[in-house]
């Protein structure tokens, strides 16, 4: 006899179906519909202890829908039920394929199907990660989520800063950073530069003591003097008054917290990482920083789960899509239905082992791979060569995580 649990997950409650099959027929044994809380877990763990046959617990299956089944998939871990989680699109094509299971669509039939499919499928155990990658993953979403931000202030502050002292957006070389945010909070109008009757000591002075760094007499008198001449030459659209200056300090102060925040985040993912061996092994690529490998390292989550590099492709949407009919035969293209912070993470680090490589001393064999297509007459467009060299540098980081070993030159020329 086989026993399959399915279970719809929405964002408030859960539809459950007890599927039994003893050899003969398959029929719903019971179902029911609780709530995302202890109130209905706790029922769903005593029907899946009621099913339980010689201590065997029945098979429980449901699909991922985000953060709505990520207590549910807490709840089990906690109470050591293993499971089996579907990716939608996935079950969705499965249950098409079977046919005949259901016709009305409810989410008590959702439930139904899941279960009923799981007898005629008997799907794997779901892979369960240690819970450091979990956590590694949720910092790591905050962090993107604190880089939209970031984004989405610079934009906000440029465009306050052309009312006010457009001219100090040339200033420095960058218009990123603390000091430049910290000199947009000091002297968000020229009037307040102008009227200040400091004298060029003294602006040298502040200038220097708005980095945390030592800044040199030298570079100090430098941006002070460019500073002196752009508040003599702007034409600001608006007073210094502090309501009309109020929104270009509000959001360099915004973007020097968001910054700080960052930093913050990676230092607490490095912290939560440094037990794991794979965080060396991704510092140990060419040009990878601390920032780009314990990132990577959190969205990519336990490799070991994965049993070929063509699983990481598709996991992080660089699959290649095929279509042709009759005469016709498209182009090939990635599917971009997985990771997108995974697949951009890996794009820029392409472009920064590219930039290192040129380095004496920081040989890299999939850049050697990536300038050897793109030298080739053969081979257009350098976007598609360097996702053929993501794909090399998953096959890279795949082989060393399993063989736990840190990258070596040699030895991945002699593998090639």
């Amino acid at each position: 006899m086989r026993i399959a649990i399915g279970l719809d997950v929405s964002s408030k409650t859960t539809n459950v179906s007890v599927v039994v099959n003893d050899g003969e027929v398959t029929r719903e044994a019971e179902a029911c519909k609780v709530s995302n809380d202890l109130v209905g877990f706790g029922p769903v763990l005593k029907l899946i202890h009621k099913y339980s046959i010689n201590d065997k617990l029945p098979e429980v299956v449901f699909e991922a829908t985000g953060v709505y089944s990520r207590r549910l998939q807490h709840f089990l871990r906690v109470h050591a039920v293993a499971y089996t989680q579907l990716n939608p699109l996935k079950a969705k094509q499965e249950l098409t394929a079977i046919g005949g299971l259901h016709r009305r669509k409810t989410d008590q039939m959702d439930a139904l199907g899941l279960a009923q499919s799981q007898l005629i499928l008997q799907r794997a155990k779901s892979y369960v990660q240690d819970p450091v990658y979990i956590y590694l993953r949720d910092a790591e979403r905050f962090y993107q989520q604190i880089n939209s931000d970031v984004v989405t202030a610079k934009n906000r502050l440029h465009r306050a800063l052309q009312l006010t002292f457009p001219e100090l957006e040339n200033v420095l070389y960058s218009t990123d950073g603390e000091l430049y945010w910290r000199l947009v909070q000091t002297f968000p109008h020229p009037d307040l530069l102008l009227k200040s009757h400091q004298s060029f000591d003294q602006l040298v002075e502040t200038v220097r003591h708005l980095t945390k760094r030592t800044m040199s007499e030298t570079r100090g008198q430098r941006i002070a003097q460019k500073l002196s001449d752009s508040a003599s030459v702007a034409a600001p659209a608006v007073s210094a008054a502090p309501t009309e200056i109020e929104p270009v300090t509000y959001q360099a102060g915004e973007l020097i917290r968001l910054s700080d925040q960052k930093h913050h985040l990676i230092n607490e993912m490095l912290d939560l990482a440094k037990e794991l061996p794979e965080l060396d092994i991704f510092k140990s690529l060419p040009g990878a920083a601390d920032t780009s490998a314990v990132t990577l390292l959190a969205e990519f989550g336990d490799l070991r789960r994965f049993q070929t590099t063509n699983q990481i492709n598709s996991y992080i949407g660089i699959d290649l899509r095929h279509y042709e009919s009759g005469n016709y035969e498209a182009a090939d293209h990635i599917s971009k239905r997985g990771n997108p912070y995974a697949r951009k993470i890996l794009f820029r680090m392409i472009g920064t082992m590219d930039a290192v490589a040129k380095l004496p001393n920081h040989p890299n064999h999939i850049i050697d791979y990536y300038e050897k297509k793109k030298q080739s007459s053969q081979s257009k467009g350098t976007k598609k060569i360097a996702i053929a060299a993501v794909s090399r540098l998953i096959r890279t980081i795949y082989y060393l995580v399993t063989h736990n070993q840190t990258y070596d030159y040699q030895k991945a020329t002699l593998g090639r």
